[in-house]
């Protein structure tokens, strides 16, 4: 059923009103609230993210509740008290640009958008449309639409388009393999029918089917972190699924994340993503990895996918398929436009999401710089909906202990933006004007560690939790290095 089409107002939301709010939401204790500490909240002058949106206030917020519902799954272990929960509003900016501050070997990894080829919003016959490049066969789908060879230069890419319509590519693009968003307003976004199915508030948890309680796992010689014990299969790529699986591990999960080898990746991203993990591969066209997968989903705690809607369904890995194979699941889905509506089945990424939603045009205008579209200065729809997923999970892990049952999780990046979106802006060009951290503060989160790849400098996690400090066991390595079997 579709959503009211008036957006929330929740412009003069504290981050601890939004907190309140979701916590509210997933039915979860209010005491616990009292447990959690928020230096510098609502500060965006020290933020170091300058925009009009409040990326600060959702990314401690996000990050606060992630931690704060391990920390009261963690409660229920032997009946304790639920442990306290701090998130530095500095700290939680920068784990929202986490992998563009890692250093491999003392290199920075290189973003300098997707393959290089096709570039910014670009210009059509009637708009302007970005093109995701991040795959190669985006790009080739996109190549193909154009009516291009895949060794068109990018002027012949940028003649083509001027000769096309912004809505044609995108429709052509979605029936298509291959991620185009037209440029579009609030106003013209708000009146896309799709716009009506996108929930009010982003993290949808749901019981599946009714159950026995299954408390949290007890562990001989005592527990190190929130979510030791607990099992997780993430089939994902990219970075909003991948973060949730991450920060689980951060907490003490056993994370095996598991890849296609039908499938490409994006290593820049990868090597910070991945910390916390054990990666294998899996060929689910075959029957060996279909069994190899169904075994470990028998004995899951969690099971993260960050595909489309419905897209393992056809390979016997639908929810309802989980549940017959283990009634306990928690089944966590990560989408671009939610499941339900005209483009519920649809791809989508952070930045084709920023642009198609208004937002891109919104902060162009208010930068005032007269560019046709402005991005946010981080991913901050993947990032927040990742963490929020995670938040999704660790309360379904909460009620299966409490009252049994399985569980899905859904969380969109619409669903993040229309919540981003919700709080307001700063007016004008303020929003802009935040102070960039030292290099010096940068630093003082920084952890080294040896990887797979080398020598990897990257961020600790923003949250703490009082006696179960979140931290990563595991480094990156290439994928599949690992044996598809828990710990």
């Amino acid at each position: 059923m579709a959503s009211k089409s008036i957006l929330p107002d929740r412009s003069d939301f504290t981050t601890h009103d939004t907190i309140a709010e979701l916590w509210a939401h997933l039915s979860l204790p209010k005491n616990a609230l009292s447990t959690l500490s928020l230096p510098n909240s609502d500060e965006h002058s020290l933020s170091g993210l300058p925009s009009s949106f409040k990326i600060c206030h959702l990314a401690q917020s996000s990050i606060a509740l992630s931690a704060l519902t391990a920390s009261l799954f963690h409660s229920l272990r032997n009946n304790s008290q639920i442990p306290k929960v701090t998130v530095p509003l500095l700290h939680a900016c920068l784990e929202f640009n986490s992998e563009k501050l890692y250093t491999l070997d003392g290199e920075k990894a290189n973003f300098e958008g997707g393959l290089g080829l096709i570039g910014p919003v670009q210009k059509t016959a009637d708009g302007y449309v970005r093109i995701h490049d991040g795959f190669p066969h985006h790009v080739a789908g996109a190549l193909q639409i154009l009516g291009l060879p895949l060794t068109a230069t990018r002027e012949e890419i940028n003649s083509a388009l001027l000769k096309k319509k912004s809505i044609d590519l995108e429709t052509a693009a979605m029936n298509s393999n291959c991620v185009i968003a037209a440029l579009r307003s609030y106003e013209k976004w708000d009146a896309l029918p799709q716009a009506q199915f996108i929930p009010d508030i982003p993290i949808q948890l749901t019981k599946l089917s009714p159950g026995v309680p299954v408390p949290p796992p007890q562990i001989s010689g005592g527990v190190d972190r929130c979510l030791r014990g607990i099992r997780v299969l993430e089939l994902s790529r990219v970075i909003a699924a991948p973060v949730a699986g991450r920060t689980l591990a951060a907490h003490g999960a056993d994370v095996l994340w598991i890849t296609s080898p039908n499938l490409p990746d994006i290593p820049a991203v990868d090597r910070d993503l991945a910390r916390g993990k054990r990666t294998i591969q899996l060929d689910l066209t075959t029957e060996q990895g279909k069994s190899k997968l169904i075994e470990l989903v028998k004995s899951a705690d969690v099971f993260i996918q960050g595909y489309r809607p419905g897209s393992l369904a056809p390979r016997g890995f639908s929810p309802s398929e989980l549940v017959k194979m283990n009634p306990n699941i928690v089944y966590a889905n990560m989408s671009a436009y939610g499941n339900q509506g005209p483009w519920g089945r649809k791809r989508g990424f952070d930045s084709i999401v920023q642009t198609g939603s208004g937002m891109n045009i919104s902060e162009a205008e208010h930068f005032g710089g007269g560019e046709p579209a402005r991005p946010m200065p981080c991913q901050a729809l993947d990032h927040a909906s990742g963490y929020l997923l995670a938040t999704g999970i660790c309360a379904a892990l909460y009620k299966r202990a409490i009252e049994g049952g399985s569980y899905e999780v859904d969380v969109s990046l619409a669903g993040t933006m229309k919540y981003l979106r919700s709080l307001g802006q700063f007016p004008g060009k303020t929003g802009f004007d935040c102070r960039v951290p030292d290099e010096w503060e940068i630093e003082a989160h920084l952890e080294t560690r040896m990887s797979g790849f080398g020598e990897l400098k990257a961020l600790k996690h923003s949250a703490a939790v009082e006696g179960y400090m979140p931290g990563w066991d595991f480094m990156p390595k290439p994928l599949g290095s690992d044996e598809p079997e828990w710990l």
